[in-house]
């Protein structure tokens, strides 16, 4: 299951990757997939009432396709957004809405399977990965972060990122991330942890999944505002202690993540969906099926 370095199929052609993105309001989540995209793909939102700008009337589940060129491969990117989660008393519908979306693009691959003649136009919408951003409380992880993560991850492969981690000391964000970690582990949460095997990958592949492993959960700063940092320009924000860059790896995780999810790991969270999540999900689906006819 381990990832191989330089995986390039198809590069002329280029590649179908969608990420899922899955958290409360006002944690940065439009922010972070326009500076992802390097583009306003996603609209920020406007209100006449600025204090409830953040606030959605229930989820809705958006898609949105921006073609990237990572270093001479093109990637068609489609990011799903998630609007509304976390903002009603009772979220039991925002799980169904998202683990409805993610099982019926499965749907759709199983009923395309099994037609005779193929659609040559078919467009695989699998979701191969999803971002959750946890809410930068300092403590734990809340319920609804356990029982998101604990319904989503049969079904896809979570990462768990810390939004607004800026809010952080470096001495509060690492001792928090140990938290999360903790918990994670507790709770049996199978998460996306870039996997290796020490005996089967070579030394770089386990070094490079090693450090990624070492900062889950990734911390997150958003900003698609440029400043000027010792006659340069960079993305990032200005405070009154000091500068932080998105892009500089000291100030927090967002390029590390990036090239994980665009370029080093983005065939291995294919090949796990189809090989893995999309197998077990069929599997079951197939039994189903055959348990309902033979009764």
């Amino acid at each position: 299951m381990a990832h191989r370095i330089g995986r390039r199929k198809n590069v002329k052609k280029g590649f179908q990757f969608t990420l899922m993105v899955v958290g409360a309001s006002g944690l940065g989540r439009t922010t972070f997939i326009n500076t992802l995209c390097d583009a306003d793909v996603v609209p920020k939102r406007e209100s006449d009432e600025p204090d409830m700008a953040h606030v959605e009337e229930g989820i809705k589940i958006k898609p949105y396709t921006v073609e990237l060129d990572e270093d001479g491969v093109k990637i068609s990117l489609t990011v799903v957004d998630t609007p509304g989660f976390g903002d009603m008393i009772d979220n039991e519908y925002c799980f169904q809405e998202i683990l409805g979306y993610l099982e019926r693009q499965y749907d759709d691959i199983l009923s395309e399977e099994s037609r005779i003649k193929r659609n040559p136009r078919f467009r695989d919408n699998r979701v191969h990965a999803l971002l959750y951003f946890i809410t930068p409380t300092g403590h734990s992880l809340r319920e609804i972060d356990i029982e998101l993560m604990k319904r989503l991850s049969p079904r896809i492969n979570v990462i768990p990122v810390i939004g607004k981690a800026d809010t952080f000391t470096p001495f509060e964000l690492a001792e928090f991330k140990k938290r999360v970690m903790e918990d994670i582990e507790h709770h049996n949460i199978p998460i996306y942890n870039f996997p290796f095997d020490p005996e089967e990958d070579d030394e770089e592949t386990v070094e490079e999944n090693s450090e990624l492993r070492s900062l889950l959960p990734f911390a997150m700063i958003g900003c698609e505002e440029e400043i000027m940092v010792n006659g340069r320009k960079v993305r990032g924000r200005q405070y009154p202690w000091g500068i932080v860059e998105v892009d500089n790896t000291q100030h927090c995780d967002f390029a590390k993540l990036r090239f994980a999810l665009l370029s080093s790991h983005l065939q291995d969270l294919k090949e796990i969906t189809h090989d893995y999540l999309y197998e077990n999900y069929r599997t079951e689906k197939l039994s189903r099926s055959a348990e309902n006819l033979s009764d």
